[in-house]
């Protein structure tokens, strides 16, 4: 087996965004917000919160994402669940839909991406709607 090539090709960025979406269909940010929150899935939480999230000991060594809507776009958001590493090399966050040049991968999830395009998709949606403007509406 050869090494798996990249699903993300340079000619695929805009700056530091990604902006064509990974599927056909626009994410759904319920499920987004589902991804996030799982430990088991997305596992986000781990080191980010969101000030609206009602979960337990949320993650504060990445940043605070509760109004990242107002401070990046879809493709911006998209690039940095995708792959990290083309925006900051050397960053601690995983690459969530990268399969090439990744260590200690266990054997059944070799050429396996950690979310997939769809999931991708969703947490974009979730994400994006995360904006200051519409938390002072609400209160």
């Amino acid at each position: 087996a050869g090494e798996p090539t990249a699903l993300i090709a340079q000619s695929d960025l805009s700056g530091d965004a990604l902006v064509t979406p990974l599927t056909q269909l626009p994410g759904d940010a319920e499920r987004g917000r589902t991804i996030f929150a799982d430990r088991d899935t997305g596992h986000c939480v781990l080191c980010h919160a969101v000030d609206e999230l009602d979960v337990e000991f949320q993650g504060n060594v990445g940043p605070d994402l509760s109004w990242v809507g107002d401070r990046l776009s879809a493709g911006q958001l998209r690039l940095r669940i995708v792959d990290y590493q083309l925006v900051t090399p050397g960053a601690l966050m995983p690459s969530y839909y990268r399969t090439h040049d990744l260590y200690q991968v266990g054997d059944a999830f070799q050429d396996e991406t950690i979310l997939t395009a769809e999931q991708v998709e969703d947490l974009v949606a979730y994400l994006g709607q995360l904006k200051k403007a519409d938390a002072d509406n609400d209160s």
